[in-house]
């Protein structure tokens, strides 16, 4: 029998858990990301692996990030304007769609004797492509599911996800990747995307009035393309600083990511498991920002910029101590760090860039955003693939560090700039 207590206590557990995943539709979103986000953290180190293990080249592997990082660069502003034309539902369950067969089904079905480097590099390029419609897409759905004062906090339970992925799938990839083989680690993947897939089926999403578009497409593409680059890029000065905040950040970042491979097991001694574990411990860190940020509301920007600036100097300053841990217990405490001071600027700066934005505009702005993060991020793994191959893994991650910590300079000067001009206060330019 159920107790009157037993009773209340389950209805407080429901109204929270309802309140935590903010909407009915954002949850199933939320979820969908949740395995879907496993999937990616698994096959990301198996791609690593692969390539690493095959060429023996810090450079060559780094292609891997490169590949990925060159579709929101080339397509990353058209997208946007097509995200903000057509249905953003099927958008992401197509995109869902594409990357299970190009990134799982493919290589299930490729004999191990043909499943080449060459190959795996045009796979990942088709999947970047897919994943460059994915991503925008689903941030530019997040003021359709939730209302503005959620913005931030819809962001930090998605970037959860990819907290949850970095801790759970390296780690299981690592496993895999000893036991099975980095191809068969890569077959994982297809199921978690049709999972996703499959979640985003019942959503709904309100739908933003975009005026009728002239009788040329090329002609309205590019008037609406112009029409959010000028929006982006003169209309808001704070998008503007944001971007290049983002940029530096993603220069960085993106090597850190790309080459840790590398780093685990040329500078630490690690192997495919020891360094799975390590990626995790970063997730870690990264999933317990994003939980302190599901609760930030009521912060304005200048407080909101601050965050990132200490965040990332937090990061920075990790990294560099990084280069002299000795003992897999210090390089995972340092690892967390790191995860925790990484965790601060996407969820913020998307938070702000929805804010910012006209819900007809959304998609547009945040893929001009997308490209000059990953343009930075692309000119950030070459560059530190380089050092690495040239100078070593300890000039590396040093560098790495520094340009963190130089990331936070700006982003604290920019909050400064934020205090002593109001007007770059975000202000009601999002309508309902």
């Amino acid at each position: 029998m159920t107790l009157p207590s037993q009773l209340g206590v389950e209805a407080f557990l429901g109204e929270r858990t309802r309140r935590l995943f903010l909407t009915r539709d954002f949850r199933l979103v939320w979820w969908g990301q949740m395995v879907s986000q496993v999937g990616d953290g698994v096959s990301k180190l198996a791609l690593l692996w692969f390539v690493y293990s095959v060429t023996g080249s810090p450079l060559k592997t780094t292609v891997i990030g490169l590949l990925q990082t060159v579709p929101p660069i080339l397509f990353g502003p058209l997208i946007g304007v097509w995200i903000d034309r057509l249905p953003k539902k099927w958008l992401l369950i197509g995109s869902d769609v594409l990357r299970a067969f190009l990134i799982g089904l493919i290589p299930c079905a490729i004999p191990a004797e043909t499943f080449t480097v060459d190959l795996l590099y045009l796979l990942v390029f088709l999947h970047a492509i897919a994943s460059a419609v994915f991503g925008p897409t689903l941030t530019a759905s997040v003021p359709f599911l939730v209302p503005s004062s959620q913005f931030t906090a819809a962001n930090a339970l998605l970037q959860i996800t990819t907290s949850i992925g970095i801790i759970l799938g390296p780690a299981l990839s690592g496993i895999g990747i000893a036991a099975l083989s980095s191809q068969e680690v890569l077959c994982v993947n297809a199921a978690t995307y049709l999972v996703s897939a499959a979640c985003l089926l019942p959503i709904r999403l309100s739908v933003a009035v975009v005026p009728s578009a002239p009788a040329s497409l090329v002609g309205s593409t590019i008037r609406d393309l112009v029409e959010g680059v000028r929006f982006a890029l003169v209309g808001q000065q704070a998008i503007l600083l944001l971007i290049l905040t983002a940029a530096l950040y993603s220069f960085g970042s993106s090597a850190l990511s790309t080459l840790f491979p590398v780093f685990g097991r040329r500078l630490l001694n690690l192997g495919p498991v020891e360094v799975g574990y390590l990626w995790s411990a970063l997730g870690v860190g990264l999933f317990l920002t994003s939980v302190r940020l599901v609760w930030l509301t009521g912060c304005d920007l200048q407080h909101r910029i601050q965050l990132i600036a200490g965040a990332s100097a937090t990061s920075g300053a990790a990294i560099c101590t990084l280069v002299w841990a000795r003992g897999d217990l210090l390089a995972g405490l340092l690892m967390a760090v790191i995860g925790a001071g990484m965790g601060a600027l996407t969820p913020i700066a998307w938070g702000v860039l929805q804010e910012l934005s006209p819900r007809p505009m959304v998609g547009r702005v945040l893929g001009i955003y997308n490209a000059g993060a990953m343009t930075a991020a692309i000119a950030g793994i070459t560059t530190f693939g380089w050092i690495t191959e040239k100078f070593g893994e300890v000039t590396s991650l040093i560098g790495i560090g520094v340009v963190l910590l130089a990331t936070a300079m700006v982003a604290g000067t920019f909050g400064l700039r934020v205090r002593a001009q109001g007007s770059l206060t975000p202000s009601a330019l999002a309508r309902p």
